[in-house]
């Protein structure tokens, strides 16, 4: 991820780590311990949720097995051999944090939960390009091996934003559940979604065991700022939620983003003339201003007025320098080749009408002659 951070300007946060991060962009607006590899705890279920979401039919019945009904920590109290429609698995599962959904999920995914640990974390890595998570399990639950970093949590929430039907599960404050023997309203456990005590929260997921203390991914919009920030082990509720409050603030008011357009021409210092093929998204300070430069490998990189670079795209090459200057070549040869056919054409037309007015005049000196 690029940095398009102020430097020395820190924030006192209790967190062990945390990240905030552009949606749109992809950029790292400030950071702390990022890279650090912790427990996640529920919002593992981020992961779990888009995974199921672009790899299984939300409309297909799923049998709830006694492993999933067995499963400890919160659930919303299936029953087996019941049958759910696996959208409402994946709204009980990222609303009310169900652990027995996400079993549910995963072996109605990959037949079981040992499988499907096989087949999610190789989404993670070859989907989204996680670099330091691996998931044990579906839910969070926790477990020694089961590891992630705020900077992998704010890529994967990053990347689960780009689908609708994700987005309107992570904002959804309240929904019906009618259960097979369980009837109730789900609550959204985050806050901040529910309240709304935060101007501009879009979703969010909040997470707790005791091994990882609170973990918290929330996502926030204003104007044309869209953020995703993640704390990762704070020791109480309020810390993390604090936490995310003054990343979001520090976010709000010192940055905005900004777009280059599909379709927009650079030229390079060689003469080679580049097109931007899809809009190139960037975070920047407010008010500031922005260079440009093509670098060698025809790659757009966009720096701040510091000289950090805020962006890096490749674009598509037009025309080349080598090439310009070939057809210059052939452009100024072809002026000789056209003097060459004007003089065939004039001397195809001068040769017969000389001929046609030297008979001309013979034919008056013939006539002449006769005269006399």
């Amino acid at each position: 991820m690029i940095s398009a951070s102020i430097e020395n300007d820190e924030l006192q946060l209790n967190s062990e780590a945390a990240i905030l991060i552009d949606a749109q962009s992809g950029q790292v607006i400030y950071e702390k311990n990022s890279k650090e590899r912790l427990s996640p705890a529920s919002i593992t279920k981020i992961a779990t949720s888009i995974y199921a979401i672009e790899n299984g039919n939300l409309d297909e019945l799923v049998t709830v097995s006694e492993n999933a009904r067995n499963v400890d920590g919160t659930v919303v109290y299936l029953e087996v051999g019941e049958q759910v429609p696996l959208l409402k698995l994946v709204q009980g599962l990222l609303i009310n944090s169900g652990n027995d959904a996400g079993v549910a999920i995963a072996e109605h995914l990959s037949g079981s939960v040992d499988e499907y640990i096989i087949d999610f974390n190789q989404y993670l890595q070859e989907q989204i390009g996680v670099e330091n998570t691996y998931f044990t399990n579906p839910h969070g639950l926790y477990d020694p091996e089961h590891l992630t970093t705020a900077e992998d949590m704010a890529k994967i929430t990053q990347y689960a934003l780009n689908n609708e039907v994700f987005r309107d599960i992570f904002k959804t404050k309240e929904l019906p559940w009618d259960g097979e023997t369980w009837d109730t309203t789900l609550i959204n456990h985050h806050v901040m979604v529910r309240d709304e005590s935060y101007e501009g929260i879009t979703g969010g997921k909040n997470g707790f065991v005791t091994e990882s203390g609170f973990t918290l991914v929330t996502t926030a919009e204003r104007e044309n700022l869209s953020l995703i920030a993640v704390t990762l082990k704070s020791k109480s509720d309020d810390q993390t939620y604090a936490d995310t409050s003054a990343l979001l603030d520090y976010g709000f008011q010192h940055f905005e983003t900004d777009k280059i357009i599909t379709n927009e021409q650079f030229e390079d210092n060689q003469g080679n003339i580049f097109v931007t093929n899809q809009d190139i998204s960037y975070t920047k300070k407010i008010g500031e201003s922005v260079e440009t430069e093509i670098s060698p490998s025809g790659e757009l990189v966009i720096e701040g007025e510091d000289g950090r670079e805020l962006q890096r795209q490749n674009l598509v090459k037009l025309k080349s320098k080598e090439n310009d200057e070939q057809m210059k070549s052939k452009v100024v040869a072809s002026p000789i080749a056209g003097d060459e056919i004007k003089a065939e054409t004039h001397l195809r037309f001068i040769v017969p009408l000389a001929l046609v007015i030297t008979f001309f005049i013979s034919g008056i000196f013939f006539i002449n002659v006769r005269r006399l």
